[in-house]
């Protein structure tokens, strides 16, 4: 059995990093233009070089994304940027324009192409006709069940693979194809600068009564009528794998660090625990604990078993979920000592109770007893960003793993 591909997102290249250590197969990140998350950290060219050297060293595949839908001014820059990274050792480009499909086969010959998301794939007819303009992958529209992608698999060639969402925010619109932000901001979701403002509060007003406003729902707060609950797979992986779907995808290039090590874990080990016996592959409850760790929505399992109902939107609140806070990134541990230095990233204070986690590992609890700052000072509280802490660590960690705490309820 072919495994299926563990995509995951790098918004920037600690991310990229993170994604790669945590168990990712692929990353997919942007350039500094051309990408449709222009709101995300993306990369320079040589950071683009360092992630690519990094991925590659360890066996993990990177796509580039140049899916934004291109205006003529954008041509004559794109192609000076295409030019830049020729070179570049990518392993494949995401494009949804079909003018910088043949541009990048222009430029780059050797180019292996995946068809985006953003392209709006949904039959086996449009299928073939990007296979036979060169495409290697088709980024599936959201908008698919597994009888479609199963019948697009059967209708389709064999060397044609498909990629499909599985995790993440999901969009409103067709498949991304979003006029909202443009129309109330000018902020153009096609161009990667979208504002989600389907994610907003919104009520009627009626023109004879200005200032006075009805909610839509019963609900004296407003409503969020375009607000789509989070995308969820993790609990179907042997109806993933059975549909032919060749990698799974986790959106999120603009989400943090915490986000990506926390989801590409959980899947990694639900991917790892199906292939080694699918037969009696059995999903673990704490698989999905550990995903609701990391901010989140409500979820759903949206197109993929059927149409999605009233019971896949969230009325009532666009706000996430936030039950964990992400303290602190391990830079470096002594065995010897059982010191670790740590990289704060959220207020930690003596006394609290933390988790922490690595790649490949499962969680342990400690209780912060001690915490030294740089000039080796006992410290109770460490509020400031990105401190650098000594830490007293009840059982070995290594470099990159990860501190968390829960919230107190209330907070």
């Amino acid at each position: 059995m072919k495994k299926m591909e563990l995509l995951a997102p790098a918004g920037d290249i600690e991310k990229l990093k993170i994604a790669v250590l945590y168990g990712a197969d692929a990353v997919y990140f942007g350039g500094e233009t051309f990408s449709l998350r222009a709101g995300a950290g993306n990369m320079t060219l040589e950071e683009m070089k360092e992630g690519i050297e990094f991925a590659h060293s360890r066996g993990v595949k990177c796509y580039l994304a140049l899916n934004i839908f291109a205006h003529n001014e954008d041509i004559e820059p794109l192609q000076d940027y295409l030019k830049a990274i020729k070179d570049f050792e990518m392993d494949a480009f995401i494009v949804s324009d079909p003018g910088i499909v043949a541009l990048v086969q222009e430029i780059i010959p050797q180019a292996e192409i995946h068809l985006s998301t953003q392209a709006n794939m949904t039959n086996y007819r449009t299928a073939k006709f990007w296979y036979n303009m060169g495409v290697k992958r088709i980024v599936l529209a959201r908008e698919l069940t597994f009888k479609e992608i199963r019948e697009l698999r059967d209708n389709t060639p064999d060397d044609l693979e498909f990629e499909a969402f599985v995790h993440g925010a999901m969009c409103i619109s067709y498949s991304g194809r979003c006029l909202l932000s443009n129309f109330m901001i000018e902020r153009d979701a096609n161009r990667g600068m979208c504002a989600h403002p389907c994610r907003w509060k919104y009520a009627l007003v009626e023109e004879q009564r200005p200032g006075q406003y009805y909610p839509v729902e019963e609900d004296e707060r407003g409503t969020y009528i375009l607000n789509s609950r989070d995308l969820c797979m993790i609990e179907f992986i042997p109806q993933l794998a059975e549909s032919g779907i060749a990698s799974i995808k986790i959106e999120g290039r603009m989400k943090s660090v915490f986000y990506v090590a926390t989801i590409v874990s959980a899947y990694r080990k639900a991917l790892d625990a199906y292939y080694a016996d699918p037969e009696n592959y059995l999903f673990k409850e704490e698989w999905m604990r550990e995903l609701k760790k990391v901010s989140h929505r409500e979820f759903t399992t949206g197109f993929y078993f059927d149409k999605p109902t009233n019971r896949d939107q969230n009325y009532q609140t666009s706000a996430y979920t936030r039950d964990y806070t992400f303290t602190g990134m391990v830079k470096s541990y002594d065995p010897e000592t059982g010191y670790a230095i740590v990289e704060q990233r959220n207020k930690m204070v003596i006394g609290d109770e933390i988790e922490v986690f690595g790649p490949g590992t499962d969680f342990f609890v400690q209780k912060l007893t001690e915490m030294y700052n740089e000039e080796g000072e006992p410290i109770e509280a460490a509020p400031h960003p990105q401190q650098i802490l000594k830490i007293k660590m009840n059982e070995p960690v290594k470099e990159n793993f990860m501190l968390r705490k829960q919230k107190e309820k209330g907070n």
